[in-house]
């Protein structure tokens, strides 16, 4: 028995995420032996780590392959086990949008060669990290940009206190900013086009960004997208245990 991976797990079903710069994580992300053995254990429960490099954690998420044993079990299939609403599961891809795009350029902008030094092997620049590059967004706009699709104040207010309980954002007076999970559960590669030029079209042509975002994923995407809440925000993501 490998006694560091069964920590390694254990304090992620413990705590639900923990830093990249941790030792522990450090070693699950750059040594292949040890990773080969905390997937294969994990694997073997139905789970996954999920990494990103944009995100300053990572966590654990059902397995793909498990996923219709768990929320295919009733009736109706399940869009989240937070216990989410439609409008709270619109708020959340809202907040995605607002917060993660625009820190994910701006991580981006960091990857180009370092002009004021002579590189001999024209490095990049490591990518930022996300507590340096995530501005967040303020909560008078938003409630002024999406209240009224959203359920108004109080639902809104009800939403966001259960997403800053959950891990996807923290309130810091009139400033919401990127929790531990925002960036890890949601699938940019899929949902970029979908809320640029689909659901959120309107406010990003208020306000344009311009968007360039890597191959790069640790989660599944949300579907079935929906800013207003009478419409259907079901959503397919990774689940944290």
């Amino acid at each position: 028995m490998n006694d560091d991976s069964q920590i390694l797990i254990a304090r992620l079903l413990t705590h639900q995420t923990l830093r990249r710069d941790d030792k522990m994580v450090k070693r699950v992300l750059s040594d292949e032996l040890f990773r080969a053995e905390v997937d294969r254990r994990l694997l073997e429960s139905g789970l996954k780590l999920l990494d990103n490099v944009y995100a300053d954690h990572v966590t654990l998420a059902l397995h793909r392959a498990v996923e219709p044993k768990i929320f295919g079990a009733k009736d109706i299939w399940q869009n989240n086990n937070f216990g989410l609403t439609r409008d709270g599961v619109a708020l959340l891809v809202v907040l995605w949008a607002q917060i993660i795009l625009p820190k994910r350029e701006r991580q981006q902008s960091h990857q180009t060669a370092d002009e004021d030094q002579d590189d001999l092997f024209d490095k990049d620049r490591p990518i930022a990290r996300a507590e340096d590059t995530s501005i967040g967004i303020s909560y008078t706009a938003l409630l002024s940009d999406f209240g009224d699709k959203l359920g108004k104040k109080t639902r809104m207010d009800i939403n966001l206190g259960t997403l800053a309980k959950l891990g996807f954002i923290e309130r810091r007076a009139d400033l919401i900013v990127e929790g531990a999970l925002l960036d890890l559960l949601m699938d940019t590669d899929t949902l970029k086009e979908r809320i640029i030029n689909g659901a959120l079209a309107d406010v990003f042509r208020r306000a344009p960004v311009t968007v360039t975002v890597a191959r790069q994923s640790g989660a599944d995407p949300v579907a079935g997208l929906a800013v207003d809440a009478n419409a259907n925000a079901d959503t397919d993501t990774d689940t944290p245990t």
